[in-house]
């Protein structure tokens, strides 16, 4: 199924509706929504862009996001996300990788002034004067049919190689996330909206779909991203909003809200996943905004959605197992089927910890172009998460780690190969090893242990400028540990458990 159907039917049916908001400002109700979209497929085709094509987008939340989405899925084409945050040399592997011919970007002169845009591929900035003519094309009638087999969304999500693989969402993955939402997280009306204070490119982005099925509002705020006084100043204006947000948004929302004395008015619900929250940090949630929360978990392979924990299990203080279940992650959501397996893929029993596999409608074809990755993640129609966790009797999934070495930094995944890539490539640098350590405010910090190449450890400001020509900003080390070696086996394999022991240690002495 095209997913651009949704929002042609929602249009057909609901032309005047509410639909695109910048800030509490209308500047679209879903006829125009659908006409934009309409008109950009139409100038796609005009470029050749057609079923089997992957066109990427690298932009910031704005309003032109959600159009161009549902412009190439006009054009039968599959859409490939990009975080903007990415590094120009990251972002360029990726529309390498995804074979992209076409980019949507702010700025192309910015992205090659910082290393990117090397490839061959037509460039689309949403920032030059001639974009705005793009929705003048006269529009598609109707979206390009789409067999279920294609892929309609390729999520870009941290691997095991430290490079990013593409899983590949078909409409039908997408359908099963959308409806499973209505039934296991939040039931959308719509009257409701949609504040994407999170990368549109990522989980935020993911939840559009059930909004746009159901003809609801959706709303960018006017600074692109998350600000806790913009949200509480904007819930009020437009009324029944919902939003993504990782723990350490929820954190910070709660603290803003404490701050002000307000309790949040014009919230309907907040949805939170991506990292670990703390026990103490949504029950300080709860006491604030009341039971406005629901924690769901998933991946890019299954995106947004293997279990969920509903609003009135969050909000249930009177239950003897409440504690407990808000250390959960929920049960199965209700298109897919979840369990706790050892290394032969046998059942665990209930409340012992294995890794976590989950089988169902949402879940991806495979990884682009990665067989071997696909050979590992998908067994016998099972996804292999990598995450370690255990099922109690009730079916209740707790996370206890992760088989991966990634580290969960404010909900975004960041791979320590990466990390240390970029760090050898100062001189100063002979070895290099990433670690996460837990933190209240963003749930873990990256951590870089370094060996110097000559014995003079360089300046924490040089290793950050070695980050800064690599990768992302919010990649970096958020602290540096210099030692003269790393701790290995016998067979040179760095001990990473003992290098978090280590920062643990210290940790407890500071307290003492």
């Amino acid at each position: 199924m095209n997913p651009a159907e949704w929002l042609a039917r929602t249009a057909r049916a609901h032309p005047r509706a509410p639909a695109l908001f910048h800030g509490a400002r209308q500047i679209a109700d879903y006829g125009a929504f659908a006409r934009q979209s309409a008109a950009l497929g139409a100038a796609l085709q005009a470029r050749g862009i057609g079923p089997g094509d992957r066109v990427a987008v690298v932009l910031p939340n704005c309003p032109d996001y959600l159009p161009i989405l549902y412009g190439i899925w006009y054009a039968g084409a599959t859409a490939v996300p990009i975080n903007a945050k990415l590094h120009a040399k990251e972002v360029d592997w990726i529309l390498d990788n995804a074979g992209a011919r076409l980019v949507f970007l702010s700025s192309a002169g910015a992205f090659r002034a910082a290393g990117g845009l090397t490839g061959a591929l037509e460039v689309i900035e949403v920032s030059a004067a001639g974009f705005a003519a793009l929705y003048d094309t006269p529009p598609m009638d109707w979206p390009v049919p789409l067999p279920p087999e294609q892929t309609a969304w390729i999520f870009y999500t941290s691997g095991t190689t430290g490079r990013p693989k593409g899983a590949m969402l078909t409409g039908g993955n997408l359908m099963a996330m959308s409806l499973s939402y209505q039934l296991d997280v939040d039931a959308v009306q719509p009257e409701d909206a949609i504040v994407y204070a999170t990368p549109m490119s990522h989980g935020a982005g993911l939840y559009n779909f059930v909004h746009v099925l159901r003809g609801a509002r959706h709303v960018i705020p006017e600074s692109g991203g998350f600000d806790a006084a913009e949200v509480l100043d904007l819930a009020p204006r437009i009324g029944n909003i919902s939003m993504f947000a990782a723990p350490t948004v929820v954190k910070r929302l709660t603290e803003e809200a404490q701050r002000r004395g307000v309790d949040g008015e014009g919230i309907k619900t907040i949805i939170y996943g991506g990292g670990p929250m703390y026990v103490a940090d949504i029950q300080q949630a709860l006491q604030v905004f009341g039971p406005l929360f629901v924690q769901i978990y998933g991946q890019g392979e299954s995106p947004m959605c293997i279990t969920a924990l509903s609003r009135s299990e969050v909000a249930d203080s009177a239950h003897p197992d409440w504690t407990r279940r808000l250390a959960s992650v929920g049960r199965a959501q209700s298109v897919v089927e979840v369990r706790v397996v050892d290394d032969q893929g046998r059942d665990r029993p209930a409340g012992e910890v294995g890794e976590v596999v989950v089988r169902g409608a949402s879940v991806m074809q495979g990884y682009l172009d990665n067989p071997e990755a696909n050979a590992k993640s998908l067994r016998d129609g099972w996804l292999w998460t990598g995450d370690l966790g255990q099922l109690d009797e009730q079916g209740y999934l707790t996370l206890h780690d992760r088989a991966k070495d990634l580290v969960i930094s404010g909900g975004t995944n960041i791979y320590p190969r990466e990390v240390e890539e970029a760090l050898l490539t100062h001189a100063a640098v002979r070895e290099v090893a990433v670690v996460g350590a837990p933190d209240p405010e963003w749930g873990e910090i990256v951590v870089a242990f370094v060996v110097a190449a000559d014995g003079a450890w360089p300046e924490p400001s040089a290793l950050d400028a070695a980050c800064s020509a690599e990768i992302a900003r919010f990649k970096k080390p958020k602290k540096y540990v210099f030692v003269e070696e790393l701790p290995k086996n016998n067979y040179g394999k760095v001990l990473k458990t003992e290098l978090r022991a280590q920062l643990q240690g210290a940790e407890e002495k500071q307290d003492a």
